[in-house]
């Protein structure tokens, strides 16, 4: 799924859903994002294949990768996650041919889609091959799966908005705060963010994220942040 810019193409986002959703579950919130159509920005709703997921049962749906507990570095599907930083990886490579550098994209994805845009920004590869470069990150409701792989960030490191809702019944809380303390050791640059809300995205977040965008997209001065 795509949406178009409102004038020349100028960056991308490369927006991931989560778990048992679709390319369709994040298109609404590009408008309530309220971004200068002089930033030309182009999303990209790439879908995950249907396959049986353990946490729920067995059941087929949409998943960027099988899952049986949500538990750091134990209890996902390792090679199918590797196959999902693969298709992110292809997509840049996609947006180059289109003109969009590293430094005109940024990945966002919600639950399990932010859980895949971590990995491929922050961690190498199996093969060892170095975190995909974008201008910024997007985790929402998320946590990092794998963390034995987190690599040095770049210089300067790529800013990453993490978010999370105080009452996820999910993914609880402390893994957003794991994943943030984790990250930050290694060095990269992680703006928090919590929010009274559950499993989902509130309107304060929406506003935050467009700021962020807006940020690192070039039109926007910093904004403040901090740690949970």
């Amino acid at each position: 799924m795509e949406a178009p810019p409102a004038g020349p193409h100028r960056a991308t986002v490369i927006w991931l859903h989560g778990l048992g959703a679709d390319g369709h579950d994040f298109e609404p919130i590009v408008p309530a994002l309220r971004l200068p159509a002089a930033l030309g920005v182009r999303f990209l709703f790439p879908e995950a294949p249907i396959r049986p997921v353990t946490i729920n049962g067995g059941m087929e749906m949409r998943a960027w990768f099988d899952i049986e507990s949500v538990q750091r570095d134990t209890g996902v599907n390792r090679e199918q996650l590797a196959e999902s930083v693969a298709g992110v990886r292809s997509l840049v490579e996609l947006e180059a041919r289109r003109g969009v550098p590293p430094e005109r994209l940024v990945f966002a994805g919600f639950s399990q889609g932010g859980a895949v845009v971590l990995q491929a920004a922050t961690c190498t590869g199996a093969a060892g091959e170095p975190p995909i470069r974008a201008a910024g990150v997007v985790a929402l409701s998320t946590y990092l799966p794998i963390t034995d792989r987190v690599a040095p960030p770049p210089e300067p490191p790529t800013p990453i908005f993490q978010a999370h809702g105080s009452f996820d019944p999910l993914i609880p809380v402390h893994f957003a705060g794991m994943s943030f303390r984790t990250l930050t050791k290694a060095g990269w640059a992680v703006e928090y963010h919590e929010y009274p809300m559950a499993h989902q995205v509130a309107e304060a977040e929406i506003r935050d994220i467009g700021v962020f965008l807006r940020r690192v997209l070039g039109t926007s001065p910093a904004g403040g942040h901090r740690s949970p």
